[in-house]
């Protein structure tokens, strides 16, 4: 199976993914300042403080976990219990956000996330077993 380029390209989508995170946070945060708006009498420098924090949280988050995926690649391994962990939430988010964009922004917007969300399950398959792992376990059943 061709597990590096897999991962290389999940890996490439997560990267490019992040500032596009973070832009799209942005024009919400010149919204929420442009139209002074609050949410339960929150102050408004609050909200678009709180939009730009959320937006960039999301980018570095996007980024690290862009990371695991290029460094099993490259070092043609799977990743360990963290970033297997890391992998799993990042696709639970995007399916989570999938389903709420659906019905929001609509089927290319679901598409793409799906596609994402595609994406980090193979990686994750195609990485699943260690080489001598299977053979040890086979060996051992």
């Amino acid at each position: 199976m061709a597990r590096r380029p897999i991962a290389l390209v999940t890996a490439a989508v997560l990267f490019l993914e992040a500032p596009g995170i973070v832009a799209v946070n942005a024009v919400m945060a010149r919204f929420v300042k442009a139209q002074s708006m609050s949410l339960d009498g929150m102050d408004p420098e609050l909200m678009y403080a709180g939009t730009w924090a959320l937006g960039l949280a999301s980018g570095a988050l996007l980024l690290l976990c862009a990371l695991v995926p290029l460094t099993a690649a490259l070092r043609d391994r799977r990743p360990g219990r963290a970033g297997r962990a890391l992998l799993i939430g990042c696709a639970v988010v995007h399916g989570i956000l999938g389903a709420v964009a659906v019905g929001l922004l609509g089927w290319p917007s679901f598409a793409f996330l799906m596609t994402v969300v595609a994406l980090i399950v193979l990686t994750l398959v195609a990485y699943g077993e260690g080489r001598g792992e299977a053979r040890g376990a086979a060996a051992a059943a």
